[in-house]
């Protein structure tokens, strides 16, 4: 049925003024009647006459006034759909599939459609797909389109509700929505904002890695000469970036570059590294250098220290590489050659002295490698033992899983008078007898993750940090004393130098060096890999200890179900790129099959023609990848992309929720990465 217009509101109660008022004065024409009868009738012939004229007034202009009312509500209407049509904010309305239903002029101008429009929008925008629209609150999402960024802001627009209100259309009681999109240009905007970051500085250093030995193997006549040719490569290499450099010590350099400067010697992965290298006017020795840059820092005292750390780590990764380091990341680049042993036992006096004022302060030491321990690593708890010895502090070695690889070392240590029986502990027990009066000594391992038991760390006010592996971005920041080296072969190698360095006399056991050479040997696959100098001076101290060539050998040999093992994995191993092994090394039955993979990754370097070897194995449900290398291709940068790290020659990593054959699948991906950015 077709109802009537009526007014309503306060425009209702205008109209019917004359009524009300009406009424009131027959309310008085009857008080008048009380008062004077004659007046009261004069009274009621006015009121007849005013309710007459206007109840007819008000008949023949009630048609007119809706009439004027209607014409200004569509007027206004009208005005309302040019202004949204208009206005300069491109707007957009869609259906629930993302439909386009209607579009207003600034809309239709950046998508170069006319009016009418009603395709998906993801034809316009393909970012902006069906599953994106479903969304409860309102949305926003960047978009790029002919060159141009826009920030797209979406809002859910109930159909019931608008049909509540309508007395036209009604509502089937579906909860239905329409979209309505906003587009917001941001291009200046994001445009000034990347052009003022792009020119916010970046601070560095620049250190010449082996200074003094590259001096060395040149005369003395050319020395200057040398320096004076790797000045213009450092200051040519700075200045062509538009940066100032500063030499501020005879073998360091200050750096200061924009950030889009830095962005450039990113995409040249800092060929400055191998530039350096062709110096050459006769020295023996080429010249590397390391660089820690600092970016995206807060304040520029903050970017200098981000520069240090980042120099600091790309020293103790052995040099010969860039590190930039950020607020959120830290990035490596080069790091392709080897380490160069030093030839002085400066360092290792200091650090001896140090750790021995550490350990007389305290009334406890607490020694902890990582997991899984290998026998550098129980050989340098050893080590560490037998100083504390010395120092009559009491020592304990934290050690969880008594693996095959050192189950015979510790055998050494069983049934013998001389060592308690809480000498070899695990770590609950080592947490509860740790106080302010213990330090804690960690070998063998820098990243506290993978330590016997990182709870300790936290627990232990004085921690020091005896290394041999490249640090990586995760490491014991909270170290008293820290003594990483790269150079050296083993952390034992290390241990052995500072026992020669401890005031008085240290009585060291012919079981006990024989646990330090293990270490030795084991890391430089008997004395073949990573063997300097300096090695081969510990292990004639170890020898002049009581270390026994042959003891030693008779505990490392294989079992029978070891042996094979080995040799399955060496047989099934796949030539990828006829230059990278790689090979699944079979667990079951095996005691310590992570052992077995990294000795089948030593056996396939024996192959000619390969660069670098990877087996891996599983063991108690995660992925263990051995890699060796000999001089070609650094493997720790390659375990480092996931998750790992190491030597150059002799690096590790371990998978989760992963299979043998897809962690095989994972490197040879990386390594086509790697291989395409030209980082090794």
């Amino acid at each position: 049925m077709k109802q009537k217009v009526r007014l309503k509101g306060h425009l209702k109660i205008y109209l019917q003024t004359t009524l009300i008022l009406g009424i009131f004065l027959a309310l008085v024409n009857v008080g008048i009647y009380f008062l004077n009868i004659k007046a009261g009738i004069c009274v009621s012939g006015f009121l007849a006459f005013y309710l007459i004229v206007n109840s007819a007034l008000l008949y023949r202009n009630k048609p007119i006034i809706m009439n004027e009312f209607i014409d200004f509500a569509t007027q206004y209407g009208q005005v309302q759909r040019k202004l949204l049509r208009d206005l300069e904010l491109p707007h957009v309305l869609m259906d629930e599939a993302g439909k386009i239903i209607w579009t207003n002029i600034a809309f239709e101008r950046i998508i170069h459609k006319e009016k009418g429009y009603r395709k998906p929008i993801s034809t316009v925008f393909p970012a902006v797909t069906k599953d994106k629209l479903e969304f409860d609150e309102d949305m926003e999402m960047e978009l790029s389109f002919e060159e141009r960024e826009y920030i797209l802001k979406l809002k859910r627009i109930s159909i019931k509700d608008v049909l509540d209100n309508s007395e036209v259309l009604e509502s089937a009681g579906n909860e239905n929505f329409l979209i309505a999109g906003y587009l917001f240009d941001e291009t200046n905007l994001k445009r000034a904002l990347r052009e003022n970051d792009e020119q916010s500085l970046a601070v560095g250093m620049i250190y010449i890695d082996n200074y003094d030995e590259a001096l060395e193997s040149v005369e003395d006549v050319r020395r200057s000469l040398l320096m004076a040719l790797i000045d213009r490569k450092i200051n040519k290499y700075i200045s062509s970036v538009d940066g100032i450099v500063r030499k501020t010590e005879k073998d360091k350099y200050l750096v200061i570059i924009r950030k889009k400067a830095l962005s450039n010697l990113k995409e040249s992965r800092f060929d400055l590294l191998e530039d350096v290298k062709t110096v050459n006017i006769g020295n023996e020795m080429a010249v590397t250098v390391s660089i820690g840059m600092g970016v995206d820092a807060p304040t520029y005292i903050q970017s200098c220290e981000f520069a240090r750390t980042a120099i600091d780590l790309a020293l103790g990764r052995g040099g010969d590489q860039a590190v930039v380091k950020s607020p959120d990341s830290i990035v490596y680049y080069g790091g392709k050659s080897q380490q160069i042993e030093k030839n002085t036992r400066v360092k290792a006096r200091v650090k001896a002295n140090a750790l021995q004022e550490i350990i007389t302060s305290k009334d406890k030491v607490l020694i902890m490698g990582h997991r899984l321990a290998d026998a550098d690593a129980f050989g340098a708890a050893v080590g560490i033992s037998c100083i504390a010895r010395a120092l009559d502090r009491k020592s304990h070695i934290v050690i969880n899983d008594i693996t095959t690889s050192v189950k015979p070392l510790v055998e050494l240590f069983r049934d013998r008078n001389v060592y308690e029986e809480d000498f070899i502990i695990s770590s609950a027990e080592a947490q509860e007898i740790a106080d302010s009066s213990t330090v804690l000594v960690v070998v063998d391992v820098n990243k506290p993750s993978i330590t016997e038991c990182p709870d300790l760390i936290r627990s232990c006010k004085t921690v020091v940090v005896l290394d041999h592996h490249r640090q990586s971005s995760e490491v014991i920041e909270s170290a008293t004393l820290s003594y990483v080296e790269p150079y050296a072969s083993s952390t034992c190698e290390m241990v052995a130098e500072v026992l020669q360095y401890i005031a008085g006399t240290v009585k060291v056991r012919s079981n006990e060096a024989d646990c330090m050479y293990s270490g030795v040997m084991v890391d430089t696959n008997n004395f073949t890999a990573k063997t300097g100098v300096r090695t081969f001076e510990a292990a004639a101290f170890l020898r002049r200890c009581g270390a026994d060539v042959t003891r030693v050998r008779k505990m490392f040999r294989d079992g029978v179900k070891e042996y094979k093992a080995k040799a399955e994995a060496i047989r099934n191993a796949e030539i990828y790129k006829n230059a990278y092994a790689m090979g699944i090394c079979p667990s079951e039955g095996l005691d310590s099959p992570t052992e077995v993979g990294a000795q089948a990754a030593n056996e396939l370097l024996d192959i000619n023609g390969i660069k670098a070897s990877f087996v891996v194995t599983e063991y108690n449900g995660k992925i263990y990848i051995s890699a060796r290398s000999i001089d070609e291709v650094n493997v720790q940068i390659v375990m480092e992309r996931l998750g790992g790290g190491g030597h150059m020659n002799i690096a590790g990593a371990q998978l989760s929720d992963t299979t043998p054959e897809r962690a095989i699948f994972v490197v040879k991906d990386i390594l086509n990465q790697m291989l395409e950015e030209g980082a090794i």
